[in-house]
């Protein structure tokens, strides 16, 4: 890493949207059709950006400039600024169709949601060649441009190669594969098939967890950590995914709350598979099967693994010190919280050589970092603000850098703090942008940066330690060449503010608006999604700021606020929705319809609400809960029963079903869905595996049986991302046409 320091030089060549000065191209307006067309009007992002070992090379995945979803990978030279295709996807990849597994895979990862080519890649330490998986086969590649195919390794999943490159491995067939970096592949785990996966991540793990893989290298590429998981307890569903031409019937072991989950085991074992450990996960002491594997990593010397084990209701988490000789495990920590609360998992800690552990901690009402060394912890930072992700440490140095958001709840910077001295945090990062992403080399010492702000979408940078700019990775300027310049005449500003909730806490808005005339009231596009873990409002450039910008040149005011329950903004915020689903959520979205009712160039009878997921169902219960107050409402693939919710996401906030039925009972979409009156659309992919169609088929049975009238629209083949193209935007511009924007308007305010 030090080497490629002090390669960048401040002139160096970046990759840009536009490599040659134009002139500026007229002003047009945005259609549908462009907002979802290609290329992206956000300007091309890289992503997956890496840098080689020795410094000399970032590497990225950039997209098509023909096909805005399909990926290639990239090499930009560190000291020339020269960037290169190392591997095409369309001259490697077979064109093959990705396994099931694959595919569900790809759509627990948001990220790669309806991506295609390469979406990611692991170098080799020596930094001779990358892992590159394509179209569910592993290639090779070296720098000079040969790739050659990595025999046996169709079908797999969670390719990595060890930290010392002595082996590649993945899982296949349900079974862990390891081979030599250069040779074929064998499985070095037999028992894999039917119910029983090793090195996978189990479907709560991936979908609610963030935990995408079941296998852990140790440092010294000695030992690997095994998941072992058996669906046999859990209850099967029988899944059709509708396609346009036929239906696959899918036999999916489905979580649902309130039923069992998988059994887990962990296992230590040499790369071929032999020696194999079993660790004490705490069936043996006491604590029994029914419990979550949360996290597992190793010290950084190899001599211990570290595994968090979160309870089944989410209220205690232990972090576990394993003996990798023997398995057995002592507790080093538990967190436990509050009596109406959970814990939310994290991936800010790191484990220090000197055996203590960076930890971040909601323990005083805020995410916060802590240090725990010999069983005493010390508060690194603290006040009413949330720290979101741990950077970098640099031990030598006394050095952690972390991304928060101490300069206000709308943006997030990088922050840098001395561990000796931890009162004083610095910001790194410029003021008036939300920072979106952050990696850094080992020490950090060098950052690469990702930033929007609403007039800008998202450039990333290479910064020094001190946060300042050394070079552009993707400047991504908005002009000459750039996809959106002929639109940026047109782009609206997005403006923010709060009002109050029932109780008094500030709820943060944003809107974009047409270009008002004196006198003239406009109808409104009222987004929302309001579910836990999530912030929409932010000084950013979100990925479908277009299609906002196309509701607004439509004549629609596009409007957003985050209720209480939603993040990043301590714990009691967020707790408000604990067993109370449909509560708060529906009051502060109400409010923020109330406030806009207040506006003189508002039509107060012509406010549409749509959601999609969690938004879907807080617009059902809206309009269950108070007729009349939207003109019509869009609901998107929603919950509208959360005991058809997996076990992980919904007790973390409902409880258990069986305990806790009254709550349930009451959050339910179904009981009053007869109760809506005002225009409601419904929509949902008919090959969902995340909130499965029965949602929306038994919402349309209770409505049809009482004669009550609503629309629909299902999505052959698409799964809970289906909201990403243009038909389901056509339709639902349509409805709202007929419903809400085309009917006579309000009397005009004098």
């Amino acid at each position: 890493m030090r080497k490629w320091m002090a390669a960048i030089g401040a002139g160096a060549v970046v990759w840009t949207a536009s490599a040659v000065a134009e002139p500026a191209k007229p002003a047009m307006r945005l259609t549908l059709e462009r907002v979802f067309a290609s290329p992206d009007l956000g300007g091309g992002q890289p992503q997956a950006l890496r840098l080689s070992p020795d410094g000399t090379l970032l590497t990225s995945v950039r997209p098509r400039e023909d096909e805005r979803n399909r990926f290639d990978l990239w090499a930009m030279d560190t000291r020339t600024g020269q960037s290169r295709m190392l591997v095409d996807s369309k001259k490697v990849g077979s064109g093959a169709a990705l396994s099931e597994a694959e595919k569900m895979q790809r759509e627990r990862d948001r990220s790669k949601t309806g991506k295609t080519g390469i979406l990611d890649y692991d170098w080799s330490p020596d930094g001779k060649t990358i892992l590159v998986p394509v179209d569910g086969e592993l290639f090779i590649a070296t720098l000079d441009g040969e790739v050659r195919k990595l025999e046996g390794s169709k079908g797999a999943l969670n390719p990595v190669v060890s930290p010392r490159g002595g082996f590649v491995s993945f899982v296949r067939d349900q079974n862990l594969w390891v081979g030599a970096a250069d040779g074929t592949a064998r499985a070095v785990t037999k028992e894999g098939g039917g119910t029983v996966h090793f090195g996978e991540a189990e479907f709560v793990a991936q979908e609610e967890m963030h935990r995408r893989t079941g296998y852990w290298w140790s440092p010294d590429d000695k030992l690997i950590a095994v998941e072992r998981f058996d669906e046999a307890p859990v209850r099967v569903f029988t899944r059709a995914s509708i396609g346009a031409t036929g239906t696959s019937i899918y036999e999916q072991r489905y979580p649902a709350a309130g039923t069992p989950n998988v059994l887990v085991d962990l296992f230590i074992m040499k790369p071929d598979g032999s020696g194999q450990v079993k660790v004490d996960l705490g069936a043996e002491s006491g604590t029994g099967r029914d419990i979550y594997l949360a996290r597992v990593d190793w010290t950084p010397d190899g001599s211990a693994l570290l595994v968090q084990r979160q309870s089944r209701d989410q209220r205690t988490l232990d972090m576990l010190l394993v003996d990798p000789a023997t398995g057995k495990s002592t507790v080093m920590f538990t967190e436990r919280s509050g009596e109406k609360s959970w814990l939310n998992l994290s991936d800010a800690y790191r484990p220090m050589k000197d055996g203590s552990l960076i930890w971040r901690s909601e323990r005083d009402g805020f995410g916060h970092l802590y240090r725990w060394k010999a069983g005493r912890w010390t508060q690194l930072t603290k006040g009413e603000w949330v720290v979101d992700s741990l950077v970098s440490v640099d031990e030598t140095a006394g050095r952690l850098v972390f991304t928060g958001n101490k300069d206000g709840v709308l943006e997030r910077h990088l922050y840098a703090l001395d561990l000796n001295k931890p009162d004083a945090v610095t910001r790194l990062t410029e003021a008036g942008w939300f920072t979106a992403g952050v990696s850094a080399d080992a020490t950090g010492t060098r950052f690469i940066i990702s930033r929007s702000n609403p007039t800008q979408p998202k450039q990333t940078y290479l910064a020094d330690a001190s946060g300042r700019r050394i070079a552009w990775v993707n400047e991504n300027a908005v002009t000459g060449a750039h996809p959106y310049a002929p639109f940026l005449a047109t782009h609206r500003p997005t403006e923010f503010g709060t009002i109050k909730a029932e109780d008094g806490t500030p709820l943060h808005w944003q809107m974009i608006t047409p270009v008002l005339e004196k006198g003239k009231r406009y109808p409104v596009f009222f987004m929302h999604y309001g579910g836990p873990g999530s912030q929409d409002v932010a000084r950013d450039w979100p990925g479908n700021m277009p299609l906002r910008q196309y509701l607004a040149q439509q004549g629609w005011i596009v409007f957003q606020i985050d209720n209480r329950g939603s993040d990043n903004r301590g714990k009691a915020y967020e707790d408000a929705i604990w067993h109370a689903m449909g509560s708060v959520e529906v009051a502060d979205q109400l409010a923020g319809a109330a406030y806009l009712k207040t506006l003189p160039f508002v039509d107060p009878a012509k406010i549409a609400t749509y959601g999609w997921s969690y938004g879907g169902y807080l617009t059902l219960k809206m309009m269950e809960q108070h007729p009349g107050v939207f003109a019509a409402g869009i609901s998107g693939a929603p919950v509208t029963d959360w005991a058809l919710y997996d076990t992980h996401y919904t007790e973390r906030f409902m409880g258990d079903p069986t305990r806790d039925a009254a709550a349930y009972a009451a959050s339910s979409a179904l009981p009053e869905a007869t109760k809506i009156s005002d225009p409601l659309l419904i929509m949902h992919g008919m090959a969902d595996d995340n909130v499965f169609l029965d949602n929306t088929t038994a919402f349309a049975a209770k409505m049809q049986a009482a004669n009550r009238p609503f629309e629909m629209m299902l999505y052959p083949g698409k799964a809970h991302g289906a909201v990403r193209d243009v038909h389901p935007w056509t339709t639902m511009l349509a409805f709202l046409d007929r419903t809400v924007k085309n009917k006579p308007a309000s009397s005009p305010r004098p």
